[in-house]
This record gives C-alpha cells, structure tokens and sequence, in this order.
C-alpha cells in the first residue's frame, strides 16, 4: 500500500515539473508519437494522439490510400520496368499521404499536431514530399525525417510553411546539417529529434566508429547536442527524446534541466500496443510477451543502415545465410587452391582449403547455389531460396533511392539505374517483408521492428493480463510519467 502511495506522489511531482513545450506552433504536453512505416502509424493513430492534445504522426513511407467512405484502394504496381513502378508507386504514396493527414484531421479536429515521418533515402522523396506538402495544406504541421542526411528538407518545408524535425544521433550530425542548409531555414525548425542509436527500433543512427554492444552515454549526447544548439540561438528549440524511451519517469533529472534545455519525448513502440493500432493481433500478442534480449541490432537492411528488430525465423534466416559464405576466385591462385563445383550447371571456383570442408557440408545440407556478393564472397542457399530472392529483384519498384539488396539507384539513369554493384543475396526486400507484416501474411515471420526495451511490455503491470489500452489510456498513462 506505501509503494502504491509513493508511486502516487512521484507521479503528481513529476507532472507539476513537465512543462508544456512549444511544438509545431502551439503549446502541447511534451509527447510525441513516434512515426513507423509501412502501414503502421496512420491518420487514425495519429489523430487519436493529437485528440488528446499531443503530437500524432503518421508514415509517410508508401501509406495506403483511404477513400472517403474509409476504404483501403489497394496499391497495384502495373509497369512493367523499374524506372515506371517507381513513378506508380510516388504517385500512390502522395495520394495516400493525403487521404490519411485528411483522416488525422478528421480525427483530432483542432486538437494537437499532426507531423508526417519520412525517410530521406525512401524513393523519390523530394517528389514526395513538395507534392503532398502542396495537397495536402493545413493538414500537416510538421515533418520528420531521418535515416539519411536530409540537407534538402529545410528548403522544402519552409517553401510550404511547415516545422521540420530532423532525426540525429549525434551533435556531429545536427551540426552538419545546420552548417550546410538548416541555418537558412531556422524559423521552420520545430525540434531536433535525438534518437539513441542502441535503443531505437527499425533503423537506427549507429555509426562506423559506433559499437553496437556497448550503448554510449545519451545523456551526454544530448548534452553536447543542445551546447551547440545554444551556440547558434536555438536554445528555445525542444529536443525530442527518442529511441527506447518507455516512460517518462526514467528522464526526471533530464526535465527542467538547463544542460539539456526544453524536451518531448517520442513512444515509438508502446503506440503499437494499442486498440486503434493497425497491426494485426498476433504482432501485439508477441510484443506482449517478449523477455529482454529478443530484439537485436543487425546490418542486413538493403539500406545499409544498422536496425533493431525482434529476433524471430527471418532475422535468424539471414544470420545463418550470411554464415555461409566464403572467400573466392574465378582462377586457381596458390591462395585459392580448391576447387568447387556448385548449381546445376556445375559453375566451377575456387576456395582456400580450409574452407573446402564447410562448403561440401553445406552442399550436402541442400544449399545447393553460390551466388557472388559485392564483398568478393561467395554465399549458399537452396534452390527454392534463391528463385525467390531473383524474383523479388525482378519485381524491385523503387522503394528505396538506392538498394543494395537489388542494386537499384534512382541516381544512375545512365547506368540504367542501377547502383553498379553486384546485388547482395545475403540482404532482403524490405518493402515485401513488411507490407506482408502489417497485412498479416506470416506475420510471425517477417521483419518485426521494435526498440530494445519492448521487453517492458511483459512486465509493466499495466498490460497485465494482456490488457490493451485505446491511444487515450496510454496517453494518460504516460502523463502520469509511467
């Protein structure tokens, strides 16, 4: 009974020390609904955010489109070439970016803010972007945008009088992005999201010199991101804190804190767990239920990026795909001195001896086809495995400005839009895994992305019994810093 009465307490203390931060032009309880692609975040979640008078944000990453009468149209890609579905799929996905800011609206009414997630290495983004903007006036206040260096998307979103949010996981980021184009377009800044790369779901802002399995010091980061935000006026701009934030409890020292200066918080994954949320139930069910160590960083996204998901049958596919692989030449060398003979057509290459004896295990295990990797390597996987990677290549619209799964690239038009690089068999479709995800095709087993700290849900006595609130009871849960 006295821990309940202390929690009590800490909760109205802490509630009376939040302040209301300004966000997109109006005054808002400082939380944030982290935007997630592909069917996940749409207008209906993000207009029950901004109901309760705090910010929603829906994908913009190839929504679906909603008619008037709420009906899903269906998003059918009939060219025949690349360059061609990658225009169908622009056009869907500003038509779709529309229908659901008009059903965030309709929604929360005047209520809140509404903010848009994009990518900027998504395809054809800048197109995206100035075209919805244009349509879809006064029903989007801000965007945000990461999973790249956006230096362009300052220029656009004050061409169209709308804030910008740039997602960062470092002071040198921010800083390179303010240096080159943000400082033209200051007034349209609306925050500076910091999201921590070793906590955040889906792709993540890891660097080369980052170490994914030692997480750095966020609050120093955030630290030194807001000294130099300071350094050049924008000391009344919020940062928003993202990335495996589970409640608001954990950041009380961070709140009214001049090192750090004024803050929201983004909830990327708890918003999954929710009535109004999209995902089928089986997606919610395992979130519920997972244990600490579940979700894992990984690189194989055809982005190239690092990312973080749940560690189920796809992700353990890939890891042992990639265990297969080995160094290789197309002509015997004193290095490279044992032959093998792969796939029906018998292609003949060469291996260091050591590895002679793994591959013939392999072989005789099924994996039958070696297939050459952009890193000189060769991987092997059965024949029903490979046709089905080939076919989702041929299949490629876009999705991506440049993949490396299919070594497309919208830049390379004298190349034939491609990227020039072999295409890398150890990566995936990205769009297919998680379109089939949010429809509920196998959902179990395609690409689940999630924050390190899902695992909460199995244990926060508030989903107890596999409760699962509407958007309105987490959102007063989550005042309540909890």
């Amino acid at each position: 009974m006295k821990s309940i009465k202390n929690s009590f307490l800490r909760s109205v203390i802490l509630l009376k020390i939040i302040k209301d931060v300004n966000i997109s032009g109006a005054r808002l309880f400082p939380i944030v609904e982290g935007g997630k692609g592909i069917m996940v975040s749409t207008g209906i979640t993000a207009g029950h955010f901004a109901k309760n008078g705090v910010v929603g944000t829906f994908s913009g990453v190839n929504p679906e489109v909603i008619d008037d009468n709420g009906k899903l149209i269906p998003r059918i890609l009939r060219a025949k070439s690349r360059v061609e579905r990658q225009l169908e799929m622009i056009e869907h996905s500003i038509k779709g970016i529309v229908s659901q800011a008009k059903r965030a609206k309709d929604i929360c009414g005047n209520n809140g803010r509404i903010h848009m997630n994009v990518l900027w290495e998504m395809g054809g983004t800048e197109k995206i972007l100035n075209e919805a903007l244009d349509k879809a006036k006064g029903l989007v206040h801000g965007i945000t945008c990461g999973a790249g260096m956006p230096y362009k998307l300052s220029e656009i979103a004050a061409k169209y009088k709308v804030y910008y949010y740039p997602i960062v996981s470092s002071m040198r980021a921010f800083r390179a992005l303010w240096t080159r184009s943000f400082s033209k377009a200051k007034d349209w800044l609306g925050g500076v999201v910091y999201e921590c790369p070793w906590r955040a779901g889906g792709h993540n802002g890891l660097s080369n010199n980052d170490d994914p399995n030692i997480p750095g010091d966020s609050y120093e980061r955030v630290k030194e991101l807001r000294k130099f935000m300071n350094s050049v006026n924008l000391q009344n701009v919020p940062i928003i804190i993202a990335g495996g934030v589970w409640n608001i409890e954990e950041y009380e020292s961070w709140i009214d804190n001049p090192e750090i200066g004024p803050i929201a918080f983004q909830f990327g994954t708890r918003s999954m767990v929710t009535q109004e949320s999209p995902i089928p139930q089986e997606w919610k069910e395992m979130l519920l239920n997972l244990k600490e160590g579940d979700i894992i960083a990984n690189r194989f996204s055809p982005t190239g990026f690092s990312s973080s998901a749940i560690n189920n049958e796809f992700l353990q596919e890939l890891q042992e795909r990639k265990a297969r692989q080995v160094e290789y030449s197309e002509a015997q060398q004193p290095e490279f001195n044992s032959e093998v003979l792969c796939g029906a057509s018998k292609n003949k290459f060469y291996i260091h001896s050591e590895d002679k004896d793994k591959v013939q295990q392999w072989i005789n295990a099924g994996f039958t086809e070696a297939v050459r990797t952009p890193e000189k390597t060769m991987v092997f996987m059965n024949f029903e495995k490979l046709n089905e990677l080939k076919n989702d290549m041929r299949e490629c619209h876009g999705c991506l400005s440049t993949c490396k799964f299919s070594c497309w690239s919208q830049y390379n038009s004298e190349q034939g839009y491609s990227s020039g690089k072999l295409p890398d068999f150890r990566s995936f479709c990205i769009q297919k895994t998680l379109q089939k995800a949010a429809q509920g095709i196998d959902t179990t087993k395609q690409l689940l992305f999630a924050g390190t700290n899902a695992y909460k849900f199995a244990s926060d006595p508030f989903y107890n019994n596999g409760f699962i609130p509407t958007i309105n009871q987490l959102v007063e849960r989550i005042k309540l810093g909890k």
